[in-house]
């Protein structure tokens, strides 16, 4: 496995017959996810244990034979609901993937999304977990059938059309203004203050606005974008010290620290399973 310290263990990959997925399993006691978001959609089976996710709604336990599923650019966080930990396989299918396969199932037009957030579902986590056996097995006949069956059994039993999103308030817009400063000059940001100026608001209107729009403070915000600009860096097959300085980290150590904590994996054993 990519990481593993004696009772945490996790493999964070790609297998390259499965275009637009990545894939995770893992085990986890003391780790804990801070608030992040996704590209694309995740499709979690949890195996052992509980594991517990914030989300703007509300906090969720989700035990053996539950599904969590999380659209695109949802914020949330993910700990330990027991002191044994969790252990689950994840899904990371892109937007593309999903909506590919939403146009194959009668009914569901649009932008999909999921609505729910947990499911009780022991058949589809199995699914799930043999899209992972199949998959590191090498068998890619197995690994996409199965792959489309998970996800095309979620869409059709628990998904509709995302909502549009609502007309911009003139708070939205300045939230909107300061996330494209801050994804410009991710390697030199602006403080709050400066950040507020440069818009003509205060910091304290712009971090509210922020906070209602993306659902975290910009700091928050910013880590997780400049985590997930090294995830493209690193699959590219940048070394993590060059992809450290590029999106803003003071140096490797800091990658390595919040790379770990957002991924789940060190984002060396991370490149590792890109290159192999």
């Amino acid at each position: 496995m990519a990481r593993a310290d004696g009772r945490e263990w996790a493999r964070h990959w790609r297998y390259a017959e499965l275009p637009g997925l990545d894939l995770l399993r893992a085990r986890y006691v003391s780790h804990s996810f801070p608030r992040h978001a996704h590209d694309g959609y995740v499709i979690a089976a949890v195996t052992g244990g509980v594991e517990e996710v914030g989300l703007p709604g509300g906090t969720l336990r989700a035990g053996p034979g539950s599904i969590v599923l999380i659209n695109p650019e949802v914020p949330h966080t993910a700990r330990a609901g027991v002191p044994e930990g969790w252990t689950y396989a994840t899904l990371y299918p892109s937007r593309e993937l999903v909506g590919r396969v939403a146009a194959e199932i009668a009914g569901l037009r649009g932008t999909p999304g999921f609505t729910v957030d947990t499911v009780a579902d022991p058949q589809t986590s199995h699914t799930v977990t043999e899209v992972h056996r199949a998959a590191e097995e090498g068998n890619a006949l197995a690994a996409d059938t199965l792959l489309h069956t998970a996800v095309a059994r979620m869409l059709a039993r628990h998904a509709g059309p995302l909502p549009a999103v609502p007309a911009a308030s003139a708070g939205a817009a300045g939230a909107a203004r300061a996330r494209a400063v801050l994804l410009e000059r991710m390697a030199d940001p602006p403080s709050l203050e400066q950040l507020a100026a440069e818009l003509g608001t205060s910091p304290f209107a712009l971090l509210r606005a922020f906070r209602e729009r993306y659902g975290m403070p910009p700091h928050t915000w910013l880590t997780d974008a400049r985590v997930r600009r090294a995830r493209r860096l690193l699959d590219a097959g940048t070394a993590p010290a060059e992809a450290a300085v590029a999106v803003g980290f003071t140096d490797q150590p800091h990658l390595n620290r919040h790379f770990t904590r957002i991924v789940g994996v060190p984002p060396g054993a991370y490149r590792r399973e890109r290159a192999g």
